[in-house]
């Protein structure tokens, strides 16, 4: 599989990564990228960039040569509501927009709350893709989450950072081969995600490839590598 996309990373902006906006520009566009997505993280979590940061994306070229740039958020979901912790208001400035649980700005429940709070942001019309939801930092069902996505064309994250060992991350490699399990059954596309906090991981995936060879995941449903049906599918651009 040629992976040619990477959407959620995360620059110096962030307060806890260790790269430039350039230097993961240049580091997409030497491995090749069509697509970046620079996702810093929502108001919610310390030290990360203030509001007027994602007003004044505008600024920020979207296409180096033939790389493709989203300037984004990972948003965080607050409570067992759904609540994100960026106004409506700023999100119309935001080209690619993720939502996720982080333990420490979340307020949770039962796992049917849980699931409910999951479920209320999967069908949020500007939530394109849940960042994590296989990480463990709250107990969910993921059926009904998994085919929510199928129906409101939500992209569910498999994601590599919280794979590391460094994260003692307990759950998070059964919850994902769950979530690939139930979207191999129901035919529901998938995104990797690299979260990137420096630009040497950019578009790395290496933790992941054993889980989609367990799973015998089909490539297809894999969209790292179709740059333009991720675009169509989740309406960005239009």
């Amino acid at each position: 599989m040629e992976i040619l996309l990477d959407v959620h990373t995360h620059t110096l902006a962030s307060g806890h990564a260790y790269s430039s906006l350039q230097e993961m520009v240049q580091a997409a566009t030497e491995k090749n990228l069509q697509i970046l997505g620079i996702t810093e993280h929502g108001p919610a979590i310390e030290g990360t960039c203030p509001l007027l940061y994602f007003r004044n994306n505008h600024v920020v070229p979207r296409q180096f040569g033939s790389l493709r740039l989203l300037m984004g958020c990972e948003m965080n979901i607050l409570d067992t509501n759904g609540t994100l912790d960026m106004p409506a208001d700023y999100m119309r400035y935001l080209d690619v927009r993720i939502a996720g649980i982080h333990a420490q700005c979340w307020r949770g429940g039962t796992r049917e709350e849980n699931t409910q709070a999951m479920l209320n942001v999967v069908r949020n019309p500007y939530v394109h893709i849940i960042s994590h939801p296989g990480d463990g930092s709250a107990e969910l069902l993921f059926e009904p989450i998994v085919l929510a996505a199928k129906e409101c064309h939500t992209l569910l994250e498999i994601n590599n950072h919280t794979l590391s060992p460094a994260r003692n991350k307990t759950m998070a490699r059964p919850n994902n081969l769950e979530i690939l399990r139930l979207c191999k059954r129901y035919e529901v596309p998938i995104i990797l995600g690299s979260d990137a906090h420096i630009s040497y991981q950019i578009a790395d995936y290496s933790r992941l490839w054993p889980l989609l060879q367990e799973t015998e995941f089909p490539e297809q449903l894999v969209m790292n590598h179709q740059p333009e049906r991720f675009c169509e599918y989740l309406g960005i651009g239009k």
